[in-house]
């Protein structure tokens, strides 16, 4: 039976994956048309499992013989968990090995199959970290750049650990072939400390006083529908002050936006001052100061996409300002929206060719001289650092941001994700050895917050988990 592109749509990818199959399809394949379409879906496709682990797999997986045509239901686990992916803000994930070989067991001892999720951690290098949501959207979770997992492999593909030998074991026990031989651990190396220097705001390098902003419209604009998919969106507008101050308020906004005001007339060229930040996930009204100032005050809006949900009711997961925004309780209007994507900066960037600019110019400043901090310093505004470091042998190594606030960072060009050590509990990022190269490597950083006093990071062996105060939550930011 020839099985019609309408039925797979339909019945394939909105009832089966949704979990919602009607069971007497395949109960009585022999009679009637649904037995015809369960024979022709079978002969296609085969409906497997996923469970907790240490959960009892064997009434699980004849459940799944509910779901298939006859004869055509292998026990599967699709996802068997060998750990758990980490939110910021959270304790490190992490499993018994022993506890976590022996689930494997009970499925491989009666002849079962399971994918193991995840044999090898790895690394959200960029902006490519993922996120989850609780009992509603703002209830938002986003992901560590490191995705570990706790896996057998680890994110820096080593295998010296209790987990891999334990699963190694009962693999090997119910494997009617030899296993390969067990690799050794990549080398890792410690580059010592890197001196870093600061080179620029993040708004002198957007041209603050004369900002043009590439989309312009009435209410804010999402991040999608300028273009842009992921970094951070800068939007801008003005409001008069007033004497006893502002209340601003953005009813939506996804996922972190950091506050700040200025006025052009004043004699450093209207520097941006930080007032507040609202969290996707804790969002209250802040409080905009009063400013003497002869012109309008400019409000500057500083969004980062902090990753995309990938699980449940709201992946549909639109980043940006969602919302109009109130000062003391009127819609602003009149808005300037500036992409800010900040790729790998080797790469050829369509949007926003100054950002291309940030990388050499922050590696010129640094081996100059250093921006004269007494004099330029201000609290929580966003800033870009660099310094280098010398490789004689090339190896694996890792960052360590301890003492550092959040931000992103760049090897060589490339960028190997968000730092948020003040919030934990990730303080070192992976650096894998191809990144590198002999001799001098260079590390530029964008600081959102507040630098390490002494501006310096160090190259590392090991990974961390440790930062963030254990009695902070991703909710209490």
């Amino acid at each position: 039976m020839e099985v019609p592109e309408k039925l797979l749509r339909k019945e394939l990818f909105v009832e089966m994956l949704s979990f919602q199959v009607k069971k007497a399809k395949c109960q009585n394949p022999g009679l009637g048309k649904d037995g015809d379409i369960c024979l022709a879906l079978g002969a296609l496709i085969m409906i497997a499992v996923d469970f907790t682990t240490g959960d009892d797999p064997w009434p699980i997986f004849k459940l799944q013989k509910e779901f298939n045509a006859p004869g055509r239901s292998p026990p599967l686990s699709t996802e068997f968990y060998t750990g758990w992916l980490t939110h910021w803000g959270e304790n490190i994930a992490s499993t018994d090995a022993a506890f976590t070989a022996a689930s494997l067991e009970k499925i491989l001892s009666r002849n079962g199959s399971a994918v193991l999720y995840m044999a090898h951690g790895g690394t959200n290098f960029g902006f490519y970290s993922g996120a989850n949501t609780g009992v509603n959207e703002s209830d938002y979770k986003p992901d560590l750049t490191s995705y570990d997992y706790d896996a057998p492999i680890r994110e820096s593909g080593d295998v010296d650990n209790d987990k891999f030998k334990a699963l190694r074991r009962v693999i090997q026990k119910y494997s009617a072939a030899p296993l390969p031989s067990v690799p050794s651990n990549n080398e890792k190396a410690e580059y010592g400390r890197i001196q870093l220097q600061k080179t620029t705001f993040l708004f002198d390098i957007l041209g603050n006083k004369n900002l043009v902003g590439k989309v312009e419209s009435e209410n804010p604009a999402s991040m999608e529908s300028v273009g842009q998919m992921f970094g951070f969106l800068l939007y801008v507008s003005e409001y008069t002050a007033k004497g006893n101050g502002s209340v601003l308020s953005i009813p939506k906004v996804h996922d972190r936006a950091q506050v700040f005001m200025s006025c052009l007339s004043e004699d450093n060229g209207g520097r941006p001052r930080y007032v507040g930040t609202i969290g996707r996930w804790l969002n209250k009204p802040i409080h905009l100061p009063y400013i003497k100032c002869v012109s309008n005050i400019r409000l500057l809006v500083l969004v980062e996409n902090m990753g995309r949900v990938n699980y449940g009711p709201y992946m549909f997961d639109r980043k940006g300002i969602l919302s109009s925004v109130y000062v003391d309780g009127k819609p602003l209007r009149e808005w300037k929206m500036l992409s800010i994507p900040l790729h790998n900066q080797n790469e050829v960037q369509k949007i926003y060719p100054i950002i291309l600019d940030t990388y050499s110019y922050s590696i010129k400043v640094s081996a100059r001289k250093k921006l004269k901090d007494n004099v330029d310093y201000s609290p929580k505004v966003p800033a870009f650092y660099a310094g280098h470091f010398v490789v004689d042998k090339i190896k694996d190594t890792f960052m360590s941001f301890n003492g550092w606030g959040k931000g992103i960072a760049f090897v060589n060009k490339y960028n190997v994700g968000r730092f948020w050590p003040s919030f934990g509990p990730q303080c070192n990022l992976y650096v894998p050895a191809p990144i590198l190269r002999r001799g001098k490597n260079d590390l530029v950083i964008l600081e959102l917050e507040s630098p390490n006093p002494k501006l310096l990071v160090r190259s590392v062996a090991q990974p961390e988990f440790t930062c963030g105060s254990k009695s902070l939550r991703i909710h209490q930011l």
